[in-house]
Order: C-alpha cells, then sequence, then structure tokens
C-alpha cells in the first residue's frame, strides 16, 4: 500500500471510505454521506493550502486523511484540524498511523506547527490512535455533537508538528 495525494478521480472511493463514519453512529456529525460531486469538491479544497490523502490498495483506496483550516481566523493560520477515516477491517492494522504520518510531514513541511483533532466521545479506538501518535488533550467541548436524537461530547486532542521558534513561523506554503 502506498500513500499519496488524493484526486477528483478518487472522490467515489474517498466517500465510501468516509459514509460508514456518517452512517454507523456518533462520529463525525454529518447528516448524510457526501456525494462524490461534494467529496471532489472537500479534496480540492483541502488541496489549496492543506491536504487530502489516500491509502492506495493497488488502485483501491482503503483509506484517507486530509486536513484544513483549524478556523478562519489570522492568528491560527499556522494550526490544522485533521482527521483519519479506514474503510471497515483496517482498524489496528498501522493503516490509520500511516496516512496519519505522511499527512504530518506534508504539514510540516509547509509551515504548519500545530495539528489539532476532535473526536466524539466515548470513541476509544479514535483516542488510542491520536494517543499513540503523540496528541495530548485539549480540552472537551460539552453536548456539542448533536447524532441521532443525542447530544455528545466531543474532544480536542492537538500535537506539534516539528520544530519551530516560538512566535510567528514562516507561513504555510
Amino acid at each position: 500500500m502506498t500513500v499519496r495525494d488524493a484526486t477528483p478521480e478518487d472522490a467515489a472511493a474517498c466517500r465510501d471510505v468516509y459514509a460508514p463514519y456518517v452512517t454507523g453512529g456518533a462520529v463525525c456529525f454529518e447528516a448524510d454521506p457526501p456525494t462524490a460531486e461534494e467529496m471532489a469538491r472537500r479534496i480540492a479544497a483541502a488541496r489549496e493550502r492543506h491536504a487530502w490523502l489516500v491509502l492506495d490498495d493497488g488502485g483501491t483506496v482503503r483509506g484517507v486523511a486530509h486536513g484544513g483550516p483549524f478556523t478562519s481566523r489570522e492568528a491560527y493560520r499556522w494550526s490544522c484540524a485533521v482527521s483519519v477515516y479506514l474503510e471497515p477491517g483496517r482498524r489496528r492494522t498501522g493503516a490509520g498511523r500511516t496516512l496519519y504520518q505522511a499527512l504530518f510531514e506534508r504539514f510540516a513541511g509547509r509551515g504548519y506547527r500545530v495539528a489539532l483533532a476532535g473526536v466524539a466521545l466515548l470513541n476509544e479506538a479514535s483516542l488510542g490512535l491520536h494517543r499513540a501518535l503523540g496528541f495530548e488533550p485539549a480540552g472537551t467541548f460539552r453536548r456539542v455533537g448533536s447524532e441521532d436524537g443525542a447530544r455528545h461530547d466531543v474532544a480536542w486532542l492537538q500535537r506539534d508538528l516539528g520544530p519551530g521558534p516560538r512566535g510567528t513561523p514562516a507561513g504555510p506554503r
């Protein structure tokens, strides 16, 4: 398996990897799985300044990792929000770690200094992956995610992406 940049042609496959997280419970808090067209738009938007990667297994997408702005305010421009999704049955295979490590390298090379991830509680598998990759707790937002008539807490975790001077880095390229 190889990690590579996603292309618009990967949109349907990325949608298929992601859809079970939308329909399978409180994970991403989307009402409906995105269409392939919407997924293509998201890929293009992420690739402009951030990244969208896929785990390619002989032409079949088995997982995705992507990042985007943590928030739109200029002061947060050196931080990014990240996510990873794997097709069913790929947990605890190293696939999530492989995708995330490639994503972190990409972001560090572009000048980003902090990655943040929101994890719906109690998603122990996701929390475990993030902890294993050096994420630390940054805070918990209480009852902010609504899914299936229930309100859920979301833990935010963060990790540094690389060394850099304190203060303002050179900026994403």
